[in-house]
Order: structure tokens, then C-alpha cells, then sequence
């Protein structure tokens, strides 16, 4: 047997600072890459821990809020989020494509409607820098900005966070938020607006990780609704029947060549630029209610409105003392269909009582369904559903199948737009037209022409 002697120990030395000088490199390597990137720092157990995100991939607080989610996040769940986003991604195409410029906060929209796009992409990449942090963590965030070669870290005093989500704007004396800022919470809510003494108060949107996108007014963190803009470039209308005809014992005829909407009732408070002084565009006539009664003027006002070129539809009062298909029955016999004619539809109003005693909502829904897939296969349009903003609230959530398959007209008199998506607003039961004697119901279409042409090729009886 050798001895173990100098040369070997040489050699064996050799090796370890071989070994050695390719762990430093690899370190200085990771470092030198590491320095390239935003720091995102994370208070935890009194002590801080770094997440550093590439600097092209991350180019706004929001994905720096989308690294802090996925602290919390498996790998696994990365398909769900993806889902998420594109479901949120639908909400905020639909709210662009029946908006412009014109509204309040669209760029805004717009902005975050964009950004969505990219939100998991950069997720993906943000994954391999994160490993799971317990909750309960407090964090700020800091970036590295270089100097000839030199760093410094600046403390941003505009972020602010918890283990529930991050804020970034103006805040009050007390650090809680105030004037405009954004909020993220983990779990995919998102806000952006005005805030004071901590709470959403203004014109801000939120949107939740599964849609529902609110975009208006806030008051102490409630969500009031969105207000309307009424001006010469939206598309209005008026529903009329016999009670444009008669009051009481007189009776009244319609000046067709006057028809213009001069006043949008008083009920409530809106927004309004400019003179009003709009011309009717779409007019919606009642002929039939329940499997009894029919309008008398339904006949005569459809034919004056398609000679003065006015869109025209016919309209249908449900009733709960007769089925769906009677009712389908009795509107077909007694109605006028053409070619270009707007869809029929169908005015649900019934009361509390009402549906009780119908037998709730399972049998008045059937009704509903019964006599929509009558009309459609009749007249090859698909018929839009009138209800108020309450039966919304209360029925239509026992219905999803109608809320996805048929066009919603509403019925709400208040100062804000109805909560729903929506082809038609009902916005006042008291409005003026001139032409017209005593009060008219009048209509908004929800978009501007573009969307109306296109309701119009693409909804309309062919």
C-alpha cells in the first residue's frame, strides 16, 4: 500500500477549488441575474424575503400584485386562473363593445381589458422565482434603479399591503386610502377609482375573479350603478299601446310627422349634454295580452311607424291565467310579422303573489320557455324578455338558461343603469314625445349605432 502523501493532498485540493470556483460562478451568475430584475420584498417572521421578477415581464404594479396571489397559489391551479381571466376577459369586451370614449372611466377599461391578456403569461414566468410563503405576511415593495453601474433601492410610500391584497395610490395621513388608487386582493378582485378614509367612494370599477364587472358610482364601499350619459348619439326609442290612445273617455290619435322625444321624465336624476330633442328610432307596440286581449290600435300604429320608417316591433303582456303556448297561440293570430321587423317580446310583470300562485317560479319559467320557443320557431327571431330590475334581482337568478339564451329588456326608473347585461333600458315611464299626448315610456338601446346596426342584421325577423 502508497502512502498518502503531498501530491495527492495537491491534487484532492485541486479539485475542491475546482468545485468550489463552479459553485462561485454559478452563485455570481444567478446573483448578476437575480440584480437584473424587481424586487419585491416580503416581511415574514421578522425577516424579509426577496421575489425578483424580470423587469420586461413585470412593467406594472398590477403584475407585482399578480406575483403576491400566486405566493399562495399551486402550480396546479394555474389552468383554473387562466380560465378566470378569460371569463373576466368576456365581461370587459362586452362592457367595451356597448360603450366608447364618451363614458366615464372606458379607457380605463380599456387599459385593464388589455392587460388581462397577459396577466398569466407573466404568471407563468413569475412561478419559477416564488416559493410558497405562509399568510400572514405584511410586505413592501422596492425597485433597483442603476446608476454607472452602481444600484440604490427606493422605498415606495404609495404601496401598501397585507396578506389579503396590495393598494397602490394617494393615501391620508393614517395610511389608509384616499383620492384615486388601485386594489388587488389574492383571490382576483380587482378595483380602480376613487377612494376616502379607506373605502371606495366615487366613480371607480371592480371586477371579480369570476366576471361581474361594476363600473359607476360607489358610496362607502357600495356599489350604486353606473350613470347614464344621455346625448344625441344614443339610440332611442318608446313602447306605446292603447293608453296613447285613450284617458279616460277621450281618445287621441298620433301625429306621426311630429314624433320626436323632447323630455326623458322626471323620476330621477340624469346626466344630460345638450338639448333633448332625439328622434324616435325603434318603436315597440303592444298587441296581445294574456289569451284574451288584444290592442285595437296594435294594427294602425305598425303600419304608420314602417311608413315613416321607424323600426317596429309588436309586444306581448304575459299573463298568469292562461299556459304559454295559449298566449304564444292567441299573439300569432293577432300580430303582424314582417321582414326587418324587430324581435317580439315578451313583458314579464307579474307580482309577489302572483307567482305563488302560479305555483312559483319552476312553472312560471316553463311558461316563459313554452311560449319563447313557439314565437321563435314562428318567426325565425329569437324574442327579447321584458322584466324589471326586481324580478332580475329575485327570479332570473332561478332561470340561468334564459339569462344566456334570450336578450334582456329592462324596466328600472332609477338614476342608475340596470345591473344586468342588457339589449334595452327602460329609463322612464313619464317622458315626452312631441306627436304624442300625456306620458310615453321611453327606451335606450344599450350601444351606440354601430351596435344597433349590427342588433339590427343580426337580430332582427328575417
Amino acid at each position: 500500500m502508497k502512502r498518502f502523501g503531498f501530491r495527492q493532498i495537491k491534487n484532492i485540493s485541486w479539485v475542491f477549488l475546482a468545485m468550489g470556483l463552479v459553485l462561485l460562478f454559478w452563485r455570481y451568475e444567478r446573483q448578476t441575474e437575480i440584480r437584473r430584475h424587481l424586487y419585491t420584498s416580503i416581511f415574514h417572521q421578522k425577516h424579509y424575503y426577496d421575489l425578483h421578477v424580470e423587469n420586461d415581464t413585470v412593467a406594472h404594479f398590477e403584475d407585482i400584485a399578480e406575483v403576491l396571489r400566486f405566493v399562495s397559489t399551486d402550480s396546479s391551479r394555474i389552468d383554473s386562473l387562466h380560465k378566470m381571466f378569460l371569463e373576466q376577459q368576456s365581461e370587459l369586451n362586452y362592457y367595451l363593445k356597448v360603450h366608447n370614449v364618451q363614458d366615464e372611466g372606458y379607457n380605463m377599461i380599456a387599459d385593464y381589458a388589455a392587460m388581462i391578456d397577459s396577466k398569466t403569461d407573466s404568471a407563468l414566468c413569475l412561478l419559477k422565482y416564488i416559493q410558497k410563503i405562509d399568510s400572514g405576511y405584511a410586505f413592501r415593495i422596492h425597485h433597483e434603479v442603476k446608476y454607472s453601474g452602481k444600484s440604490r433601492r427606493i422605498i415606495r410610500d404609495d404601496i401598501k399591503g397585507d396578506s389579503t391584497g396590495i393598494y397602490m395610490g394617494e393615501m391620508d395621513s393614517l395610511r389608509r386610502p384616499d383620492g384615486h388608487g388601485i386594489y388587488e386582493s389574492y383571490d382576483g378582485c380587482y378595483y380602480q377609482g376613487c377612494w376616502k378614509d379607506g373605502m371606495r367612494n366615487g366613480f371607480g370599477f371592480y371586477i371579480g375573479p369570476w366576471k361581474r364587472l361594476c363600473v359607476g358610482e360607489w358610496k362607502d364601499d357600495k356599489y350604486l350603478g353606473e350613470r347614464m350619459h344621455y346625448t344625441s348619439d344614443r339610440i332611442y326609442g318608446i313602447d306605446i299601446s292603447r293608453y296613447q290612445h285613450e284617458q279616460g273617455k277621450k281618445k287621441y290619435s298620433i301625429n306621426w310627422n311630429k314624433m320626436r322625444i323632447t323630455h326623458l321624465g322626471s323620476m330621477s336624476k340624469k346626466r344630460i349634454t345638450g338639448t333633448v330633442d332625439y328622434p324616435v328610432s325603434f318603436i315597440y307596440i303592444k298587441s296581445t295580452e294574456g289569451a284574451s286581449i288584444r290592442n285595437k290600435y296594435f294594427t294602425n300604429d305598425y303600419v304608420n311607424a314602417r311608413r315613416h320608417g321607424i323600426r317596429v316591433g309588436a309586444y306581448h303582456f304575459f299573463s298568469i291565467r292562461s299556459s304559454g303556448t295559449a298566449q304564444a297561440n292567441y299573439f300569432i293570430k293577432n300580430t303582424r310579422f314582417n321582414k326587418g321587423d324587430l324581435p317580439p317580446v315578451l313583458d314579464v310583470e307579474p307580482t309577489a303573489s302572483q307567482v305563488r300562485e302560479i305555483g312559483g317560479t319552476s312553472v312560471l319559467f316553463a311558461r316563459i320557455r313554452s311560449w319563447m320557443s313557439i314565437i321563435e320557431r314562428h318567426t325565425g327571431a329569437k324574442p327579447i324578455l321584458y322584466v324589471s330590475q326586481t324580478f332580475v334581482n329575485r327570479y332570473l337568478i332561478d332561470a340561468p338558461d334564459i339569462k344566456k339564451n334570450y336578450k334582456v329588456w329592462i324596466a328600472r326608473y332609477g338614476e342608475y343603469k340596470p345591473d344586468i347585461q342588457l339589449a334595452i333600458w327602460q329609463l322612464c315611464p313619464d317622458g315626452h314625445v312631441s306627436g304624442i299626448h300625456g306620458s310615453v315610456d321611453i327606451n335606450v338601446f344599450n350601444g351606440y349605432h354601430d351596435q344597433f346596426k349590427d342588433f339590427i342584421e343580426n337580430s332582427v325577423i328575417p
